[in-house]
């Protein structure tokens, strides 16, 4: 029999070729079905004791069992938000970094320059839950409501002091909104995060602050802090005796505050589906669905075309009220 040699040489050209046109596919299918190998990072970009540090810790213990690897909370505060926003958008888009995100993601670039485009360089996964703001005062303040609040502020404006998680938060432009609805004048007083404005607020120091109830439960139920409006449509189940800002006779102030997750541009479609998995089946976990509810946090989540809507939407909100106040940091 004869043997064709060139023939044996042409077949094994050719399956030396496949193997490396294919190399890399298969590389790379079996790293994302592998994924996750190793600790992933959730970055909080603010200081601990705030709203989005206590709901990203939540987050993070119950995902770690779920993903199989270790899920670290990793606080990158300062510049309301920027520092860790930066870190985020930076980061390798490979799944192991995330960002526990909320409405200053959209505020920030109106507010100064930053280093990111919210929209081009995060993808989207989740909102995992959303929650009214809260008026909170001193109990030591003679307003016991948002009525006797605005007409103290009109005897005597700018004497009254705002707190906030820092020049351009949420917190920030919900005191602007309250300005201009009701007429009045506040001197604002920025914080590091939400959490140190909220503690100088229970001190005295401060006599009011906007805030969710997420960190502010413990100290409202226990009086050191008195609750004049919330920021719903209507008055909530868990806290009835709460009027809106509607009822108080000023309107313009519905606002919901969301949290959600996000990760680096870039990162595999089967890692993010993955991801979103697994947050929607953490969010929806009865532990986790009790303590979002006891904070006044109603568990949700989205899709992420959703997701993107409410990015865009609330990019264009809040960019005009930024302009209206005339909010702007060098």
């Amino acid at each position: 029999m004869k043997i064709n040699c060139a023939r044996i040489v042409r077949i094994a050209a050719c399956a030396c070729a496949a193997l490396v046109l294919t190399g890399p596919v298969l590389k790379s299918s079996v790293a994302r079905a592998a994924w996750p190998e190793r600790t992933i990072t959730l970055i909080v970009p603010f200081p601990p004791g705030g709203p989005n540090d206590l709901l990203g810790r939540l987050l993070a213990a119950e995902l770690a069992p779920k993903l199989g690897q270790n899920v670290i909370v990793e606080n990158r505060a300062g510049a309301v938000g920027n520092i860790g926003l930066t870190a985020g958008a930076r980061a390798a888009p490979d799944g192991y970094t995330l960002v526990v995100v909320t409405g200053v993601v959209l505020i920030n670039p109106s507010v100064t320059k930053v280093a990111y485009d919210p929209l081009k360089d995060f993808a989207p996964i989740a909102v995992i839950g959303v929650s009214p703001m809260f008026l909170f005062v001193h109990p030591s303040m003679p307003a016991q409501n948002v009525k006797e609040f605005i007409a103290l502020a009109k005897t005597k404006p700018g004497a009254i002091a705002i707190a906030s998680g820092g020049t351009g938060a949420t917190t920030h432009l919900m005191a602007e909104l309250l300005q201009t609805h009701a007429g009045i004048k506040l001197t604002h007083v920025p914080y590091k995060g939400a959490g140190p404005a909220l503690a100088d607020v229970v001190s005295g120091q401060i006599p009011a602050t906007f805030t969710s109830m997420a960190t502010a439960a413990p100290f409202a139920k226990s009086g050191r802090l008195r609750i004049l409006a919330v920021t719903s449509a209507k008055r909530l189940a868990a806290f009835p005796e709460v009027p809106t800002f509607e009822e108080s006779g000023i309107p313009g102030m519905i606002v919901e505050h969301w949290w959600g997750v996000m990760a680096p541009a870039g990162v595999p479609q089967p890692v993010l589906e993955k991801l979103r998995r697994e947050i929607i089946k953490a969010v929806d976990s009865a532990d986790v669905r009790e303590r979002f509810t006891a904070l006044a946090v109603e568990p949700r989540v989205n899709t992420p075309a959703e997701f993107r809507a409410l990015l865009e939407a609330d990019l264009k909100r809040w960019a005009k009220v930024v302009k209206d106040a005339g909010i702007r940091i060098e």
